[in-house]
């Protein structure tokens, strides 16, 4: 049964080393969700503290969590619960283990990222965000159609959630710079079949220039 690793630094990746998206889709905040994935305590003390990847990416997911609150784009959340039942963790024990125990130092979504009273805040049951969640109906009953993934893991959840949003027919964005992983070739692989197969791979820089391009809406 595999722990979670012990995670060597390793620097982000550059606009100039990402895939070729196939779908030529482009972020609207008209359409958008943002979702910050699992950016918990448990899931982030396998990184050195104040090292890259988690550092950049922390800075990025901040700096989007800015742009689309003033742009009216959903922000969501995803946090798995401590101390899980056997039943509740399904096969994620023969891979995981037991997982995080319920206390704060586990559970708590790093500070820098905290969630705002109007953001939505999900329980995390599987590596999708949207198995066992409410996300799909949610985002149906707002006329939300792309999601726009940032968070931990990129190989993990993170493609996971894409590739699930992919098969709901809703656009996925992995955002290559506010992720993290294992490492950078699971890493870039993520971005290379979320690119090739179900989704596009934009920078931070770039969905934020997306953003910036939408008409502000009414209120903000």
């Amino acid at each position: 049964m595999m722990a979670l690793p012990t995670i060597d630094p390793y620097p982000l990746p550059t606009a100039d080393e990402l895939p070729d998206n196939r779908a030529p889709w482009t972020v609207d905040p008209a359409r958008a969700v943002l979702l910050v994935h699992d950016m918990q305590r448990y899931f982030l003390r396998a990184y050195p503290e104040g090292a890259q990847p988690v550092a950049g990416a922390t800075a990025n997911i901040a700096a989007l969590l800015t742009a689309c609150r003033a742009a009216g784009v959903p922000v969501v959340y995803t946090a798995k619960p401590g101390d899980m039942t056997s039943e509740q963790r399904g096969l994620e024990v023969d891979f995981w283990g037991g997982g995080m125990r319920a206390v704060d130092e586990h559970t708590e979504i790093v500070p820098d990222l905290a969630p705002e009273q109007d953001d939505l805040l999900l329980t995390k049951w599987r590596y999708s965000a949207f198995a066992q969640t409410d996300l799909a109906e949610r985002m149906a009953a707002q006329g939300r159609d792309q999601i726009v993934v940032t968070g931990v893991y990129a190989h993990i959840g993170c493609q996971l959630t894409a590739a699930d949003a992919f098969m709901r027919d809703i656009q996925a964005f992995m955002i290559a710079d506010a992720l993290a992983d294992f490492g950078p070739d699971q890493h870039r692989a993520a971005l290379r079949y979320a690119a090739g197969r179900c989704g596009a791979v934009f920078t931070t820089e770039q969905a934020l220039g997306a953003l910036r391009a939408a008409p502000v809406p009414a209120g903000n």
